[in-house]
């Protein structure tokens, strides 16, 4: 069945996984980055590995208290995870630890700093996750989960499709919706970090895979591409490679798993388009979809686990959210004009992995952020700052 279903949506094209208008800022920076690195010094307080969201978010929270180095492996920052985020602000998402990161991060991410950003970082949506007959339990266990949450609402059947008219006729019985959920333009976000970071003298190295970590009473000594690095401390915010880098630097691993996550986009029928529609999710996670600039995105939440690379969305995946969609709304899918997949780290315990390295001196981990890093940056950025500050 995957396989015709594969097959129906072949005509999707093939694109380049980044978005254009990330690449616009980010390309900026880069080209910045290159014509200073001759002249780059080679020692350092600090070098982080990883310029995603964690490498960059934390060079901005050090840049004034630190000499810092960011290594990228690729030639442009965030290119495997921050990149191909569909990210999203919801303080109900996670555990305790995560939502209240999440919630720290709110006012930086509502009104950020003077200078940060020329565009708003978040944008109104609201989040409906709705239940079919065989659901309707989960419903008033969700319920029960966010009763710290006074804003969510539970919806009754009419409620739900006056908010998602394109549900196909007694799909859903009910939902639970968040009204405070925002998208986050991360492009925007991600860009801020690094030009704050490249404001305040942080040095960039691009096209610099990590291949060597030595320590000695001098402090590290880092091979990245071509080049020699030495820092008195290592920040391991490598994402999908932090357990590598760990073993470089011969630390112990995380035993992190880095998970696929697909996402396609496809113009709908004009009528059925509504820019003001809620992100609507699936109350068991098996779908998700969203309206975006005249186009809708969707995934089947998917959650694949892989080796670390630059991952490419697998064509079964496609076909499953493909057929969802079309299952459960009146959007027809006749052709994909966008297809990514990115890596979400997790840990064992799915919590972020912060702090020094228990057996490794001056090696500091900034990992493990799996479905959560881009909402929590600022609170994690600033609360490792700290941690590193007070080293």
């Amino acid at each position: 069945m995957f396989s015709s279903l594969a097959k129906q949506y072949s005509n999707a094209k093939k694109i380049d996984i980044w978005f254009s208008f990330s690449l616009i800022d980010i390309r900026r920076e880069n080209n910045y980055a290159r014509d200073q690195i001759s002249s780059m010094s080679t020692d350092f307080d600090i070098a982080i590995i990883g310029s995603g969201m964690a490498g960059a978010s934390l060079g901005y929270a050090l840049r004034n208290i630190a000499r810092i180095v960011i290594i990228e492996a690729e030639s442009v920052a965030g290119y495997h995870t921050t990149g191909r985020s569909a990210a999203f602000y919801t303080e109900t998402y996670g555990g305790p630890a995560v939502r209240s990161l999440t919630t720290q991060s709110k006012d930086f991410l509502f009104t950020p700093p003077a200078g940060f950003s020329d565009v708003p970082l978040v944008y109104a949506r609201g989040a409906l996750h709705i239940a079919t007959s065989r659901q309707a339990h989960r419903l008033t266990e969700m319920l029960a989960e966010y009763a710290d949450f006074p804003a969510i609402q539970r919806l009754s059947r009419d409620e739900v499709y006056a908010l998602v008219p394109v549900l196909k006729p007694d799909y859903s019985i009910g939902g639970i919706y968040d009204p405070d959920c925002k998208d986050i333009d991360v492009a925007a976000l991600h860009a801020g970090y690094l030009c704050g970071c490249r404001q305040a003298g942080v040095d960039m190295l691009y096209d610099a895979p990590v291949t060597k970590l030595k320590h000695d009473s001098a402090g590290w000594h880092i091979k990245a591409g071509d080049r020699e690095v030495n820092a008195a401390m290592i920040v391991n915010a490598a994402g999908a490679w932090a357990d590598s880098v760990a073993t470089l630097a011969g630390a112990q691993k995380k035993h992190l798993t880095p998970m696929r996550r697909t996402v396609i986009s496809f113009r709908p029928q004009p009528d059925l388009y509504d820019s003001t529609m809620p992100m609507v999710l699936d109350i068991d996670d098996r779908f998700y979809f969203k309206p975006d600039a005249g186009h809708i995105w969707a995934s089947p939440a998917d959650e694949t686990s892989m080796a670390a690379c630059d991952v490419q969305p697998d064509e079964i995946d496609i076909a499953t959210i493909a057929a969802r969609i079309e299952a459960v709304t009146h959007f027809k899918i006749s052709r994909i004009e966008r297809r990514w997949a990115g890596l979400r780290t997790f840990a064992p315990g799915r919590g972020p992995v912060f702090g020094f390295d228990e057996s490794v001196p001056d090696f500091f981990w900034c990992a493990g952020q799996g479905g959560f890093g881009i909402q929590t940056a600022p609170a994690a950025s600033a609360h490792c700052a700290a941690l590193i500050a007070a080293h």
